[in-house]
C-alpha cells in the first residue's frame, strides 16, 4: 500500500510539473495584469481579439497550414502508393523503406538545413520548394506507420485477394475496399504528420526565414515584444493540436472497432 501511495503521489507531481507552465501559459494568454498575485488580477480576451486582427499573424498563420497540408497532400499522392504496392507485392523491398525512416531521425535539423542550402542555392531552386521536400520526406515515418498498421490490421492481401475472387478488378477492389476500410488509418496519419510539420520551426526559420514567415516564426518575433500576444499564440496553438489530437484518437477507435468486427 505504502509503494501504490508513493507510486500515486510521484506520478501526481510529474502531472502537475508538466501540465502548470500550459495552464500558466493560457491564462497569461487572458490576463489583464499578472506581476505580483499567483493567480491573474483579471481576465480579457483583448489579446485573442489583438491577435486576430493582426493580419500579419493570420498570414503567418496560413502560411504554416498552407506548407504542412501541401506536404501532407503530397506524401499521400507519392508516398502511400508506393507503400501499398511494396507492402501488398515487394514485401521483400520493405526493408529499404525501413532504412529510409531510420534515416531520416538521423539528421538535426541543423545540419539538414545548412546542407539543404549549400545543395540548392547554387540552382536557383525556390527555397520555400526545398523545404516543402524536406517536409515530405520528413513525414516518412509517421504515413509509412499508419499505412503500414491499417494494411495490416485488415490482412490486405487477403481482402483483395477475396474481392478479385468474387469478380471484383483490381482498381476496383483497391478503390471501393481496400481505401475505404483503411482511411481512418491513413487520415490518422495525415493529421498527426501536419501536427507534426505545423510546429516545425528550425527548417524553415534557416533555410527560409522571414521571407516566409510561419506561426512558429511569428511566434519567435512576438516573445521579445508582448508576452500576453505571445502567450495567445502559443493557447491557439494548443487548442489546435487538442484537436487533432481528438480526430486521431476517435479515428484510430474507430479504425480498430472496424477490424474487430
Amino acid at each position: 500500500m505504502k509503494k501504490r501511495g508513493f507510486a500515486d503521489l510521484f506520478f501526481l507531481l510529474l502531472v502537475v510539473y508538466l501540465v502548470l507552465p500550459v495552464v500558466a501559459t493560457m491564462l497569461y494568454a487572458f490576463a489583464t495584469k499578472w506581476n505580483k498575485t499567483i493567480l491573474p488580477e483579471g481576465l480579457t480576451f483583448k489579446w485573442l481579439a489583438t491577435l486576430f486582427q493582426d493580419a500579419e499573424f493570420i498570414q503567418s498563420f496560413g502560411r504554416s497550414v498552407l506548407l504542412s497540408s501541401g506536404a501532407v497532400v503530397v506524401a499521400l499522392l507519392v508516398i502511400v502508393p508506393a507503400i501499398f504496392v511494396i507492402v501488398l507485392y515487394f514485401p521483400k523491398y520493405e526493408k529499404w523503406i525501413q532504412m529510409a525512416v531510420v534515416m531520416v531521425y538521423s539528421f538535426p535539423g541543423i545540419i539538414l538545413a545548412v546542407g539543404l542550402i549549400r545543395v540548392y542555392s547554387k540552382f536557383g531552386v525556390p527555397m520555400i520548394l526545398v523545404v516543402l521536400g524536406a517536409y515530405v520526406i520528413g513525414i516518412l515515418p509517421y504515413i509509412y506507420q499508419g499505412t503500414r498498421n491499417s494494411l495490416r490490421n485488415v490482412d490486405a492481401r487477403q481482402l483483395l485477394d477475396a474481392a478479385q475472387l468474387l469478380g471484383a478488378s483490381k482498381l476496383q477492389a483497391f478503390t471501393k475496399i481496400l481505401l475505404p476500410t483503411v482511411y481512418p488509418g491513413l487520415f490518422a496519419g495525415a493529421l498527426l504528420s501536419f501536427s507534426v510539420l505545423f510546429g516545425e520551426f528550425v527548417l524553415i526559420n534557416l533555410v527560409v526565414g522571414s521571407r516566409f514567415e510561419t506561426v512558429q516564426i511569428y511566434l519567435m518575433k512576438k516573445l521579445s515584444t508582448s508576452g500576453h500576444i505571445a502567450s495567445a499564440v502559443v493557447f491557439i496553438y494548443i487548442v489546435l493540436m487538442g484537436l487533432l489530437t481528438f480526430v486521431i484518437a476517435t479515428l484510430t477507435k474507430r479504425s480498430k472497432g472496424a477490424t474487430n468486427l
